[in-house]
């Protein structure tokens, strides 16, 4: 089954407004049982607002925004986090696809892959110092997003060369660079995966010369070409484990 929402859609339900996107997500996990494989899949506009619980390592809550958020305000992580994360239950699998800005850490998960551009890898450990529980109850999380939580991500309908993207369908970099990683064959194991979507971005940016890069390095890096911040998509999960040995699977 399949709920998707779409800010071109006349229906007032089936537009991603912050009561939609609020009941998809208890519709996601509802009645789920051992054996199910849930995806949730987000492409859209993210922020982030001041923590002052003390549960974020970086002192900031991240969020989604959906189509209302002006008027009705925004998602945040810990908002997710109780809702498809920690009522997970033992022998159901979730997976996450976020492609939105500073969405690294969107659903609060305890640990986060940080790997460098040689595919070397460490978890650091953002359980919250005050010990609140940000884990399932006994099923698995694995989230992949669009960057790191102080980084911007891409839309590819503003790339306009061959080799950034998408020249026919507005999507983000992130869900662009998802599909093509499976669909040359990198989705063996989650470093794998998440390697290849790196680098698809990455050369996007790297091997065109003259204004496209210029623009494309003003997207990657929100704007800001002496930033050096690009956009990097992240890993983070339930609990941690070696990249390179668990096979990719949803």
């Amino acid at each position: 089954m399949r709920k998707s929402f779409s800010e071109e859609e006349t229906d007032p339900y089936r537009r991603p407004t912050k009561r939609s996107t609020r009941m998809a997500l208890h519709w996601l996990v509802q009645g789920c049982q051992p054996g199910d494989s849930l995806v949730f899949h987000y492409s859209g506009h993210g922020s982030q607002q001041k923590n002052h619980t003390g549960d974020d390592v970086d002192g900031y809550d991240e969020t989604l925004c959906p189509s209302d958020f002006e008027s009705q305000g925004m998602i945040v992580d810990d908002e997710i986090n109780t809702t498809i994360v920690r009522p997970l239950p033992h022998g159901v699998k979730l997976h996450a696809i976020i492609d939105a800005c500073h969405s690294g850490t969107v659903l609060d998960l305890p640990f986060l892959c940080r790997m460098d551009r040689q595919g070397r890898y460490v978890w650091e450990d953002h359980r919250p110092r005050s010990g609140m529980w940000k884990g399932t109850n006994g099923g698995e999380v694995v989230s992949f997003s669009g960057c790191d939580d102080d980084q911007t991500s891409a839309d590819t309908s503003l790339m306009q060369c061959e080799l950034a993207l998408s020249k026919i369908t507005s999507t983000g970099a992130m869900t662009y660079a998802f599909i093509q990683a499976i669909e040359r064959g990198h989705a063996t194991t989650y470093g794998n995966m998440l390697n290849a979507m790196r680098s698809t971005i990455r050369n996007a940016n790297d091997q065109e010369g003259g204004f496209v890069t210029t623009l494309l390095t003003m997207l990657l890096t929100g704007g800001n070409l002496g930033s050096g911040s690009r956009q990097e998509p992240q890993l983070t999960a339930n609990e941690s484990f070696d990249v390179y040995k668990k096979p990719f699977s949803m």
